[in-house]
């Protein structure tokens, strides 16, 4: 497990400043109040783990069956169903199945390729920062959406994918452009703290959903849907 590029101005100048108040703590520990001393140089160090496995990066084993699209993020399912005011130009004119995955505060909160991915389709949209569990967060929070053409063992297909920011997420990072190749599993971005993320895939009897409602997923390895071809 490592942490990510993405959190390294807040875990990385957060840890900074936890070195200078730890040794500052010790040096009160050892000349004046070992237990006082000790106890904050503690209480700071416990802060930092906190606040660095935000930004965690564990290692994912990905399926191997390239026929399997996979999760976008850790978290929840919380809802699958077919709509068709997306506003996804990869879907331009169609419905999509769509896949919401909720991410509380305790969840790795980066961000993977469901499948290989070119990139053609990138919006972010302003809004407002309601909770992640809010039916309404879908349509007004703040979120970035990638689309474009994903290949999965020969098969071509629309594919998109959609970071919401949440009440306590008030940052997305999706440093991906248009044009850019994302590889399947790979990590492409993160939301700052807690979360959604949905996945959109054509309705077709091409795909069969393998998740259902209150489902725990993980980003990389966890199977959302089957290409059946």
């Amino acid at each position: 497990m490592t942490l990510s590029k993405f959190g390294l101005r807040e875990w990385g100048l957060s840890g900074l400043a936890a070195l200078i108040l730890i040794a500052g703590f010790i040096l009160l520990a050892f000349r004046y109040a070992p237990i006082t001393g000790f106890s904050l140089a503690l209480f700071v160090f416990v802060c930092w783990l906190a606040l660095a496995a935000f930004f965690r990066n564990p290692c994912r084993e990905i399926p191997a069956d390239v026929q399997q699209l996979l999760s976008p993020a850790d978290g929840v399912i919380k809802d699958i169903g077919v709509i068709s005011d997306h506003g996804i130009e990869t879907f331009a004119g169609q419905d999509t199945l769509r896949i919401g995955i909720f991410l509380s505060v305790l969840d790795v909160h980066l961000n993977r390729a469901p499948s290989e991915l070119k990139v053609d389709f990138k919006h972010y949209r302003q809004g407002r920062y309601l909770d992640a569990r809010d039916p309404n967060c879908a349509k007004e929070n703040e979120a970035m959406t990638i689309g474009g053409t994903a290949v999965a063992d020969g098969f071509k297909f629309p594919m998109a994918v959609r970071q919401i920011s949440g009440a306590i997420a008030r940052r997305i990072v999706c440093p991906v452009e248009i044009g850019d190749k994302i590889e399947r599993g790979a990590v492409y971005g993160m939301i700052k703290f807690g979360s959604r993320t949905e996945l959109y895939i054509p309705v077709s009897k091409d795909f069969e959903v393998q998740v259902k409602v209150g489902d725990r997923v993980f980003a990389g390895s966890s199977v959302m849907a089957k290409i059946n071809r």
